[in-house]
C-alpha cells in the first residue's frame, strides 16, 4: 500500500508519511470493522440529507447511494480487503467507494466529521446489542419459568452463610434468579433509550456552516432526536460505560448462579445432574464430571469487570472534545456483548437440560433444624412471647435435639415441655420441613 494512499484521506499538511510503529497504533480496522452496516447506513442516511437540503446534487447522491449499496454487499460477501493504511472502517468504506464511482464519493464527508461519524456508528451498534441482549435475557428467562413451576413444591433448604437456614422450595429459589435477570433486561433496555440520540451534525465538535437537518438524519436512522450540545455528541461515551455496566452485572448474576450449579453438582450435595452436553471430563481421572461450562461462566465475569474498569479509565481524565484515546473504547464494548451473550445461552442450555434430585434436596433441608425459625414464630403467635424469649427457647430445644441426634419433630412433647412448660403438641405441625 502506498503512502499517497495512506495519507489521501488527511494528509494535505503532511510531508512525511506515518511511521510503521504510528500506522499500527493508529489504526482501528482490526476492531472497528465490526461497524461497517453502521457505518454504511450512517452514511447513506448522510447522503440523503445533504441531497435533501440541496448540499449535493441528486446526482451525487444517486452514484454515492448505489456505491455504498456496492461496497456493503462486497463486505458481506467478504470481497472487500481492509487495509491498516486507512486506519478505520470509515476510511476504508470511503476509500472504496471513491474505486466505484469517482469523484462524487469526496462529497459524501461534507458537513461531518469522523468524529460525528464513529459516535454515530458506535451508539447504532450499543442500541442492536442492546435489543439482542434483551431477547436472549428473555429466552433465558424462559426457561426459569419453566423449572420454577416444575419445581414449585420440591423443598430444598434456603441458605445464609452457606449454611441451612430455612427450608424453602427450589423453584422459590431460582425465583430469585429471575428476579436478578428481569433487573438486567432493565438496565440494558435504559442504557438502550438513553443511547438513542444522534450526534450526526456535530462535525468535529463544533457544528457546522452548511445548512443541515440533523433531525432529518436521526429520523432516518431511528434515533429518538439529535443530541443537543455538539461537543457532548462526539465526546460522550457515558452510554458505552453504561453498557459495559450493565453486561458486568448481568454476569455477575448469572456467576452467582453458576456458583450455585458447581456447588450443587458435587457428590456431597447431589441437588444437579448437568447433562454430558454441558460438562466435561478429566484427562486422568476418569470418574470425573466437571461442571465447566459453570465455571467458564463464572471465570469469565472477571473479563465483563475489567472491560468496565479498562473503560472508565480511559475515559476518566479526558478533555472536550473529542481524544484519541477514545478509540479504546469499542473492544471492550464488543468483547462484553459477545462474552455475556455466550454466558447466557450456555447458561440457559445448562438449566434446560438439567435434571434436579428433589428427594435429596428434601433429605438436605431436613438436617441442620431448618425449621427452627418456624419454632420460635410459633412460640410468639401461639404463646405471645416476645421474640427475644422465643428465640432463646428454640436456642436451647435445637441443642436438646443435637445432644440427642434427632430431628426437631423427633423430639418428644415432655422434652420440649421441659424447656417451656406452654408447649402444646400444636408445636409439631411447625416442626417437620413439609
Amino acid at each position: 500500500m502506498s503512502n499517497a494512499k495512506s495519507n489521501q484521506m488527511w494528509g494535505g499538511r503532511f510531508e512525511e508519511k506515518p511511521s510503521n510503529i504510528m500506522e499500527q497504533i493508529n489504526a482501528s480496522i482490526g476492531v472497528d470493522q465490526r461497524l461497517w452496516r453502521q457505518d454504511i447506513t450512517g452514511s447513506k442516511a448522510h447522503a440523503a440529507m445533504l441531497a435533501k437540503q440541496g448540499i449535493i446534487t441528486k446526482e451525487d447522491e444517486k452514484a454515492i447511494q448505489e456505491g455504498l449499496d456496492q461496497v456493503a454487499q462486497e463486505i458481506q460477501n467478504g470481497e472487500l480487503e481492509f487495509t491498516a493504511a486507512l486506519e478505520d472502517i470509515h476510511m476504508n468504506v470511503e476509500s472504496r467507494l471513491k474505486e466505484i464511482i469517482g469523484e462524487a464519493a469526496g462529497r459524501l464527508h461534507t458537513g461531518r466529521s469522523r468524529n460525528d461519524q464513529v459516535a454515530t456508528d458506535f451508539r447504532m451498534w450499543v442500541r442492536d446489542a442492546c435489543t439482542d441482549l434483551a431477547g436472549v435475557i428473555d429466552t433465558f428467562t424462559a426457561t426459569l419459568d419453566r423449572l420454577i413451576e416444575k419445581h414449585a413444591d420440591d423443598v430444598m433448604p434456603g441458605f445464609t452463610h452457606l449454611q441451612a437456614a430455612q427450608p424453602v422450595t427450589l423453584g422459590k429459589h431460582l425465583l430469585a434468579y429471575k428476579e436478578m435477570m428481569s433487573r438486567d433486561k432493565g438496565r440494558i433496555l435504559d442504557c438502550r433509550a438513553r443511547v438513542n440520540e444522534c450526534p450526526l451534525g456535530a462535525a468535529a465538535l463544533a457544528g457546522t456552516p452548511y445548512p443541515i437537518d440533523r433531525k432529518f438524519t436521526a429520523k432516518q436512522l431511528g434515533f429518538d432526536r439529535p443530541m443537543p450540545s455538539t461537543l457532548d455528541a462526539v465526546s460522550a461515551r457515558d452510554f458505552a460505560n453504561e453498557f459495559l455496566f450493565a453486561c458486568a452485572q448481568c454476569g455477575l448474576h448469572l456467576s452467582r448462579l453458576a456458583e450455585e450449579i458447581i456447588i450443587w453438582a458435587t457428590p456431597q450435595f447431589g441437588y444437579i445432574n448437568l447433562s454430558d452436553a454441558w460438562s466435561t471430563g478429566s484427562s486422568i481421572m476418569p470418574q470425573k464430571k466437571n461442571p465447566d461450562a459453570a465455571e467458564l461462566v463464572r471465570g469469565k465475569t472477571g473479563r465483563l469487570n475489567g472491560n468496565l474498569v479498562q473503560m472508565m479509565t480511559v475515559m476518566k481524565g479526558l478533555p472536550l472534545a473529542y481524544n484519541k484515546d477514545m478509540q479504546e473504547d469499542k473492544e471492550s464494548t464488543f468483547d462484553s456483548f459477545d462474552t455475556l451473550r455466550l454466558c447466557l445461552e450456555a447458561m440457559n442450555g445448562m438449566l434446560d437440560s438439567a435434571k434436579f434430585n428433589a428427594p435429596r434436596m428434601l433429605e438436605s433441608a431436613e438436617l441442620g433444624f431448618t425449621t427452627a425459625t418456624a419454632l420460635a414464630d410459633w412460640l410468639v403467635m401461639e404463646l405471645n412471647l416476645p421474640f427475644r424469649e422465643a428465640h432463646h427457647v428454640t436456642g436451647a430445644i435445637v441443642k436438646m435435639a443435637e445432644d440427642k441426634g434427632c430431628k426437631l419433630d423427633e423430639l418428644a412433647l415432655s422434652d420440649m415441655q421441659a424447656v417451656n412448660n406452654a408447649i402444646t403438641d400444636d408445636i409439631f405441625r411447625v416442626l417437620s420441613v413439609k
